[in-house]
């Protein structure tokens, strides 16, 4: 079936989507609505799933920037800035604050914070995430992007911004972009030296997560220092 049309019609992507919602397409079905129109010999899902196929997730699809997105073909300036604006308003949506408080006192409530944004990104981000008395997010930023190294991540640099903004405690959130979340031997060294700073000052560092992506082959997305008794 070289068009959309020639599919019967309960079973079209957008048809589906308001019979059943979205959570009930694939993620070619997805692609194909903002692709809406296809070429000859293909059409609009049969172009989303090659695309799939090509860049084997919707992750990797959403780290491209925009001049390489518009060199697949059938993706013309169009379909090209629908798909770029559709992934950055996934990307803004997983960091816009809630209106309710955001209580992080838990490995998995922290990745359900950041982890998706983090993933996103096609760079080593270092962020902090500082936190009040009953463990509620009081505000996020990034330290410094990069590899979490020695030369750069000197506690003091970090505990600056937890006392700047009179935090009662924080968290530290890098990512691997490679998807493995397993720590090297420096974040564990980093880790241990954060600690120590942190107690020596009075404040709490309630985790230290690393951010990878889902696999078969691990159990959890994310690596928690806390979780695995190291802090």
């Amino acid at each position: 079936m070289s068009r959309i049309r020639d599919i019967p019609e309960n079973d079209r992507p957008r048809e589906r989507l308001l019979r059943l919602g979205p959570q009930a397409l694939s993620d070619a079905e997805l692609l194909a609505l903002f692709i809406n129109t296809g070429t000859k010999g293909e059409n609009a899902l049969q172009i989303g799933q090659r695309i799939l196929r090509d860049y084997k997730s919707l992750r990797d699809l959403s780290r491209l920037e925009p001049a390489i997105l518009r060199k697949i073909k059938a993706l013309g300036p169009a379909k090209t800035a629908l798909l770029a604006a559709a992934f950055e308003l996934g990307r803004r949506s997983a960091q816009e604050p809630s209106h309710t408080e955001v209580i992080l006192d838990r490995p998995q409530r922290i990745y359900d914070y950041i982890g998706p944004e983090m993933q996103a990104l096609g760079h080593e981000s270092v962020r902090i995430i500082l936190l009040n008395t009953k463990l509620a997010v009081m505000r996020s930023e990034e330290a410094f992007k990069g590899s979490l190294n020695e030369c750069v991540a000197h506690p003091r640099d970090l505990l600056r911004k937890v006392l700047i903004h009179n935090a009662y405690a924080f968290v530290l959130v890098h990512n691997h972009p490679s998807g493995d979340p397993t720590p090297s031997e420096a974040d564990r060294r980093i880790t241990r030296r954060l600690r120590e700073a942190s107690e020596a000052t009075g404040l709490f560092l309630q985790d230290h997560l690393i951010i990878g992506t889902p696999a078969e082959s691990r159990p959890l997305p994310y690596f928690s220092f806390k979780e695995h008794g190291m802090l």
